[in-house]
């Protein structure tokens, strides 16, 4: 397959693959098309599929590129398998999508909780809905998590702290992001969202190592 036909198979789930992108993953030698000799990429079903396992685990999982080459060579010598990809739909970003409206009420619905507890959180700055009013899927997530610890005393006050902790983590990966996504060539936004990503990551996990190490000293 040429570049257009394999951007082409891949768009079906992932309808934000551009050229550059494709390229990007080439230069971090996760796939490996052959050359004509005019030097054109030509891509195999096998590409195709490798690609599409990649592009799943930054998706599904925001796992850095290294540890998807890692797992690749694993499966490459037989030493593991790939599980069956969950049926999606997928939006112009890849997510799945929610054919509802997610207004305070149907948020609150979905989760559980009454529309006052989700306005709450809004006036507390711990949700932040979108230009038009309505929020986003990952919101949901943000509801029954506060929802649950509503249930130990923990109100939307409380939750004032770490929505300024996430913000300070986002701009810490923004500054640190932003040399990549100034660079100029094709790939400079690939590279900078792959960057922001892993960085997410890594920040989530050393949150949750540092906050298990606490509560180690407070309840031995």
């Amino acid at each position: 397959m040429r570049i257009s036909d394999a951007l082409a198979a891949l768009r079906i789930e992932f309808p934000t693959m551009t050229p550059s992108r494709l390229r990007f993953l080439e230069d971090q030698g996760l796939v490996h098309p052959v050359r004509t000799p005019a030097g054109y990429r030509q891509y195999s079903p096998a590409d195709i599929e490798r690609l599409r396992y990649v592009l799943r685990q930054q998706r599904d999982h925001y796992r850095p590129l290294r540890v998807i080459a890692a797992q690749l060579a694993a499966l490459d010598a037989g030493q593991a398998e790939e599980p069956a990809p969950r049926a999606r739909l997928a939006t112009r970003d890849g997510a799945v999508p929610d054919q509802r409206a997610w207004t305070v009420a149907a948020l609150a619905n979905d989760a559980g909780v009454t529309p006052a507890f989700v306005t709450a959180l809004v006036d507390a700055g711990v949700l932040r809905p979108g230009a038009r009013g309505v929020f986003e899927a990952w919101d949901r997530e943000v509801v029954q998590a506060a929802s649950r610890l509503a249930e130990h005393g923990v109100d939307a006050r409380h939750l004032r702290s770490l929505r300024a902790a996430a913000d300070r983590q986002v701009d810490l990966v923004d500054a640190l992001v932003a040399p990549v996504r100034g660079q100029r060539g094709g790939s400079a936004q690939e590279r900078a969202g792959t960057l922001a990503a892993e960085l997410g990551e890594l920040l989530a996990q050393m949150h949750t190592a540092l906050l298990r190490a606490a509560l180690a000293q407070l309840v031995p």
